[in-house]
């Protein structure tokens, strides 16, 4: 199987996923879409829930690279507000069911299950982008300011699944503006 084909089942599966939900979505619904062979699925993937772990993967990475771009080449400060620009885009896409990591977690809610997991290690991924961002400012408890701010996205992206999207990034952008200039940063 070309990596090609490899890419075709992952996106096909992510699109599906977040859409339909991951217990919702089975096996031949994805083959059917992808026009992927069953027999070369399971040359790559053992089990529906490698599949997932490679979809969920598959977002993780585009936006932990972005964070650490943001990190390399902004000051801490618009490195932390650009998060929200991106929520902003993110909300407001065409289809958007809610944060896939959260809808992961939600289905997969026993701690040590290894999608779990994957959902927890990119919310801390999040994190640490901004206590990285908020030690290089200087702050005073960047542990907790970090953990503030990542309430206040983590609201705005839930807010804008059950409501719709609307201005509810650009909302929480002003919060934690807010919030860092209350703590002199």
């Amino acid at each position: 199987m070309t990596s090609s084909k490899r890419d075709q089942l992952v996106n096909t599966a992510l699109e599906l996923f977040y859409r339909e939900g991951f217990h919702a979505t089975g096996i031949d619904r994805i083959l059917a879409e992808s026009g992927v062979a069953k027999m070369t699925l399971y040359k790559h993937f053992k089990s529906k829930d490698e599949l997932i772990l490679a979809a969920l993967d598959s977002r993780m990475r585009p936006a932990a690279e972005q964070m650490a771009k943001a990190l390399e080449r902004l000051p801490p400060r618009d490195a932390i507000l650009r998060v929200f620009d991106g929520l902003h885009a993110l909300l407001n896409e065409k289809e958007f069911f809610g944060c896939a990591f959260i809808n992961a977690a939600a289905e997969f809610h026993e701690r040590d299950h290894p999608i779990h997991r994957l959902a927890a290690t990119h919310k801390a991924n999040v994190l640490a982008h901004f206590r990285t961002a908020l030690e290089r400012l200087q702050a005073s408890d960047p542990e907790r300011l970090a953990r503030q701010i990542q309430y206040v996205m983590e609201g705005a992206i839930s807010i804008a699944h059950i409501q719709g999207p609307g201005s509810q990034a650009m909302e929480a952008k002003a919060a934690v503006d807010t919030l860092l200039r209350a703590e002199g940063l």
